[in-house]
């Protein structure tokens, strides 16, 4: 069985054609095959579009969540409820082409686990590609792994890589780092990329921005070591500045206390305290906040044939 899930957010308008697509594409295949749907308390009628699909379509496995839980808890959801020995991961905007399945499909036959979907060429606004650029180069370099911009979630996963996802008990989640982070035989496959259609992303400047800030936090303590690295820095500055107002005071060039540089001194040194310590005070609470083990989802409604 193959199964593909998609989380689902302001798509009332896309569902149909989305749901259509993939059961021709999965017929074309010839495997059996689940369609999972997660609305992700979407604001607008995509969950009614969702029953109305379900009652068409036995193949169809909708679930609702009971608030919004953010796009990548939205496809752990999914996952949990997958049965099928192949699952893809796609985007419901149909940005990600349910026809480039095939393609995948047939590539991890050749003995791959996981088959990742490369947009070489992006049909996405200017803005939106400058800043996946800039916040998967600044997470690589926070998180000190490689993933690559052009791979989003859309892949085809074997089970045993969605069952290690799975327990990946990160209060945080995102799944292409998920991915990343397991291992397993992977390859890539280039696919066409298609311009969004209905609405716009809901992934803003502000965003993308608490996402990365919130994974590199979860997943990494880079920031900590760069602090620890700066204060070092800032150390070795101190005594060699010391050292050279010492050695002028004997030699007469220094008469009077200089207030401005201990003023200034000061306020630098305090506000590089202040930053550490406000660092490791993120730290401290992301962990706080992972030992409460909360639920990273909550399903609220479910229709399953």
């Amino acid at each position: 069985m193959i199964s593909i899930v998609s989380p689902v957010y302001r798509a009332e308008k896309i569902l149909p054609v989305l749901v259509s697509e993939i059961t021709k594409l999965a017929n074309k295949i010839g495997q059996d095959y689940e369609i999972i749907l997660v609305d992700d308390r979407s604001p607008d009628n995509s969950w009614e579009v969702m029953k109305n699909l379900s009652v068409e379509n036995k193949n169809l496995k909708i679930f609702r969540l009971s608030r919004n839980f953010g796009q990548h808890a939205t496809i752990i959801a999914g996952l949990s409820k997958a049965k099928g020995d192949w699952v893809v991961v796609m985007d419901c905007d149909m940005q990600d082409q349910p026809k480039e399945i095939e393609k995948l499909y047939e590539k991890a036959l050749e003995g791959f686990d996981v088959v990742l979907a490369k947009r070489e060429q992006r049909i996405d606004s200017l803005f939106k590609k400058l800043s996946s650029k800039i916040f998967y180069r600044v997470f690589n370099y926070l998180a000190g792994i490689q993933i690559n911009n052009e791979i989003a979630n859309f892949g085809i996963y074997h089970k045993k890589v969605i069952q290690s996802i799975l327990t990946i008990n990160d209060n945080i989640k995102f799944f292409p780092l998920f991915v990343n982070w397991v291992g397993y035989k992977t390859t890539t496959v280039s696919v066409e990329h298609s311009s969004r259609e209905e609405g716009k992303s809901s992934y803003n400047l502000s965003r993308l921005f608490s996402l990365a800030f919130n994974v590199i936090v979860s997943f990494s303590d880079k920031p900590l070591k760069i602090f620890v690295s700066f204060g070092a820095i800032i150390s070795l500055l101190s005594v060699l500045v010391g050292t050279y107002f010492m050695i002028s005071f004997f030699q007469g060039k220094i008469t009077e206390p200089g207030f401005s540089s201990l003023i200034l001194s000061i306020w630098f040194l305090s506000g590089v305290i202040i930053s550490c310590i406000g660092v490791v005070g993120i730290y401290l609470g992301k962990t706080f906040n992972q030992t409460k083990n909360r639920p990273v989802f909550i399903i609220d409604e479910a229709y399953e044939h």
